[in-house]
């Protein structure tokens, strides 16, 4: 069948049944009294009535940071249904169960309605904060005037703006213009940290690129996933579910083996599932490169290869045997030839030679036969990929266990090859319409005056992090390096999210504390100004892809109604309060005018670097919801690196080495980096001594350390996503928390995994009521007793437990976030927040 006859079809059909849709719901009266909970109508989200013309908006989704392309299908005003754009690259006119929730955001009965101030001055979980509605002038001249006073004062930087899942130039980009002209370290102190540094630190350490894969699902043949939650919440997963069916289906089937502490959905449709003891990640990555050096399974082409013997001249003599790697024994770095690899030689003698299956088999309890397998499966099967997340990584030895498992893509070849993975590249953009260097005052350039973050990122404390939030609130409560006066909120709730979330309770109850969420929350009960931002399918924002499959992607949402409410997207609530800062800042905002101008500036790039799908203004823009360029510009073959040719369509550019090094392998010596040039600096050496107690001489591998388990208790604790999940926006929406954790039936409750044997020593049967304590804390859940769990480890999803969030998140059988019980321990390299490395104490209440 023709394809584009295929997409007028579907669109025609999809169309038709929207309309149809949004005409029997609105002949109906939909409502859910008999829930209990309010009618749709009450909450004006009534389906539109029948008969009304019915537009289709371009915009991207907001439920994870995929950005997959969407058609929002509006009538008289109303939101009825949202679909995948069918020719958006990412979303192939599918969404994952999440895609679909825009509505329910939009319509959301527990909105606010506009801004609102605190009047009732005591703070805490159970104050209510009594909020009286106001102007956006009057609020957005509040926090002005702190600002304005702060920086009278020279202590800007205790005016802090956290952010959790940004979107781009028009509201990180907008927010970052506002931390120079105003002067504080602390406006645009991200979430990442908390999300997954480990990963990208990790690749930068090892081939020079701080950012995460993008990977060719569809050509490999195999994939060892350490981990990452491939169906449940590794990104983008709308793609990942998509390239499942391929990768499972095509006539050389993709052979998946996972590596985790539980029997989730990726683990139970994998072909081999091991369930491994928390934080040894890297101990399994190590022997499996041991097996791929000792019997010769790894890619000569890339790695490079051991220099021929030289015989002796007399035919009768004995023949020498060839170079080769084998256990215990070290190799004379002389006798073999790297190419695009550095170090090799020398992480063997110094690590590898010892790391056996058998040796590995002893730190994480898999059989030292699986290991074996395991090994030979990846070491024969081309093209393969070593996927890893927080899962492996989210430990105080997640870097180092890190770099063992990405080592492995090197190994095999995989490295910017066909069915390997690469790295996304940026979309290109145009200039703002305001130069930000030609308002940049005394204030904001005079050295004398600036500050440590208050996260302590890039002093000697972190120096090698991104960000360091989970330790804003333990620092502001110390004093040190000094404390905040205000503090502004943005996509992100650590008080519910962050390890040990309880201090920041102490830190909100002290600060003046502004939120843009355009729902409750728990930083909403702290507020003393609610300033809500619109819903994503009421703004105008533009953003690039998340990686994906390399080749650049950049989207903008498109408001497919106006503001239900009285909200404000958050890019121009910034410059409308940049407008407000005193000074040449105020005079950049004013001509920079709003986000809208800013994207206009972006999209102007367009006309000379169209889009394959004919993209080439603001207006082309908008009306298809996406720019992009296929394909990716590079490939690694057979161990030589090609750029696109755009005249032979192919791969057929030979790159120079240095060219390489600048856009391929960015590290000091243009290659994979065994021994890493990075960790070997001056600086870091003494610090990574100081931290693991490890010789100079060892700093620069991939290497197993044991991790440092915090909490106290006698069971590994971890808190892993789920499919339904949003990123922790979707606790409050009712038929998402109906069908939340389906393998455990959970539904308006998430149960606690805890395995049948660790049960009956506690006396818990199934569904028992049970107490989880550690160090920091202790709450209450259910418990459901589960053979697919290792009995040394517990699992808890991480969603419910929410004190401040709405109607629809009380009584859920939680009593508290995870992150209560969680400590607030990091890994000292990435900074990554170490969520899967707590132990607690479970009994029966």
């Amino acid at each position: 069948m023709d394809l584009e006859f295929l997409k007028t079809a579907i669109t025609r059909r999809r169309f038709l049944q929207a309309s149809a849709a949004a005409g029997a719901a609105g002949a109906a009266g939909v409502g859910f009294n008999g829930l209990g909970l309010r009618t749709l109508s009450e909450a004006q989200a009534s389906a539109a009535p029948s008969g009304g013309q019915t537009v289709i908006t371009k915009s991207f989704c907001h439920q994870c940071p995929a950005r997959c392309g969407i058609d929002v299908y509006t009538t008289d005003g109303r939101v009825h249904a949202v679909f995948g754009t069918l020719d958006n690259p990412l979303s192939m006119g599918k969404l994952c169960p999440k895609g679909h929730y825009g509505q329910y955001f939009l319509y959301n009965a527990d909105r606010f309605k506009g801004p609102m101030k605190r009047t009732n001055p005591k703070k805490g979980r159970t104050e209510d904060p009594k909020f009286v509605p106001i102007s956006w002038d009057e609020a957005l001249d509040t926090v002005a005037k702190r600002m304005n006073d702060l920086r009278a004062k020279n202590e800007s930087h205790r005016f802090g703006l956290i952010y959790g899942r940004g979107w781009g130039a028009t509201d990180v980009g907008v927010l970052q213009t506002l931390s120079k002209l105003y002067g504080s370290p602390n406006i645009g102190l991200g979430h990442s940290s908390m999300c997954s540094d480990g990963s990208e630190e990790t690749k930068k350490i090892l081939d020079g690129n701080h950012g995460y894969n993008a990977y060719d699902y569809a050509n490999t043949n195999y994939m060892l996933v350490f981990g990452a939650g491939f169906l449940e919440s590794f990104r983008p997963f709308n793609g990942n579910m998509q390239a499942w069916g391929v990768m499972r289906t095509k006539p050389a089937k993709t052979k998946v083996t996972f590596v985790d502490v539980h029997l989730n959905t990726s683990a139970a449709s994998s072909d081999r599932a091991v369930l491994i003891k928390p934080g040894t990640d890297g101990a399994m990555a190590l022997a499996i490169a041991h097996v791929l050096l000792t019997e010769g399974m790894w890619d000569r082409d890339f790695v490079g290869d051991f220099v021929p013997v030289t015989q002796p001249a007399d035919p009768d003599a004995p023949r020498l045997p060839s170079y080769k790697f084998e256990t215990g024994k070290t190799i004379d770095p002389a006798t073999f030839n790297q190419k695009w690899v550095l170090g090799l030689p020398e992480w063997w003698n110094a690590v590898l030679k010892d790391c056996t299956p058998e040796w590995a088999e002893k730190i994480t309890t898999v059989p030292a036969k699986i290991i074996h397998d395991v090994a030979r499966e990846f070491g024969t099967t081309r093209p393969a990929i070593a996927i890893f997340e927080r899962g492996a990584h989210a430990h105080t030895n997640g870097t180092y266990g890190a770099m063992a498992i990405h080592s492995l893509n090197a190994l095999a070849g995989s490295m910017f090859a066909q069915g390997g993975m690469a790295y996304q590249l940026k979309s290109p953009a145009g200039k703002w319409p305001v130069n930000l260097d030609d308002f940049m005052d005394d204030y904001a350039k005079s050295p004398e005056r600036k500050k440590p973050r208050i996260d302590m990122k890039g002093t000697d404390k972190w120096p090698m992090v991104s960000n360091m939030l989970q330790e804003v609130a333990k620092n502001h409560n110390a004093g040190a390096p000094y404390k905040l006066d205000s503090c502004m909120f943005y996509m992100t709730g650590p008080i519910f999210s962050g390890p040990d979330c309880t201090a920041w309770e102490k830190m909100l109850g002290e600060i003046f504390v502004i939120n843009t969420s355009p729902f409750p929350d728990e930083t909403s009960v702290f507020s003393d100004l609610i300033l809500p931002d619109h819903t994503y399918l009421e703004r105008l924002q533009v953003a690039d892809t998340y990686p994906f499959q390399g080749y650049p992607i950049s989207m903008i949402r498109t408001p497919a109604v106006k503001p239900i409410y009285d909200t404000r997207v958050f890019g121009d609530m910034l410059i409308d309060l940049g407008k407000r800062i005193k000074g040449s800042t105020g005079e950049y905002y004013k001509q920079l005018g709003n986000t809208e101008n800013i994207i206009k500036g972006i999209a102007s790039i367009f006309a000379e670097k169209p889009g394959d799908n004919g993209v080439n203004s603001y207006e082309s823009w908008k009306e298809k919801g996406v720019w992009y360029q296929k394909p990716y510009l590079y490939r690694q073959i057979r161990g030589e690196f090609f750029e696109w040719d755009k005249l032979t369509q192919s791969y057929s550019k030979p790159m120079k080495p240095e060219e390489v090094k600048e856009k391929l392998l960015k590290t000091p010596s243009g290659k994979f980096e065994f021994k890493s040039g990075y960790l070997e600096e001056e600086h870091h050496v003494h610090y990574l001594m100081e931290k693991f107690g490890l010789p100079a001489e060892m700093i620069a591998f991939p290497q197993y350390l044991p991790a440092n388990h915090a909490g106290g208790g006698d069971l590994h604790f971890v808190s892993p996503k789920l499919a339904m999940q949003a990123e922790g926006r979707s606790g409050n929406l009712p038929h998402v928390t109906a069908s939340i954790q389906p393998s455990q039936g959970g539904k308006k409750t998430v149960y606690l995994e805890i395995h049948p044997e660790t049960a009956a020593k506690r006396g818990i049967k199934d569904g028992d009521r049970v107490r989880i304590k550690s160090t920091v804390g202790s709450i209450e859940v259910y418990a459901r007793l589960y053979g697919g769990i290792r009995p040394d480890t517990v699992a808890l999803p991480m969603i419910h437990g929410h004190w401040g969030m709405g109607r629809w998140t009380k009584n859920s059988g939680v009593s508290g976030s995870t992150n209560e019980v969680t400590p607030n321990v990091s890994d000292a390299i990435s900074g990554q927040c170490c969520y899967h490395s707590a132990k607690v104490f479970v009994e029966k209440v």
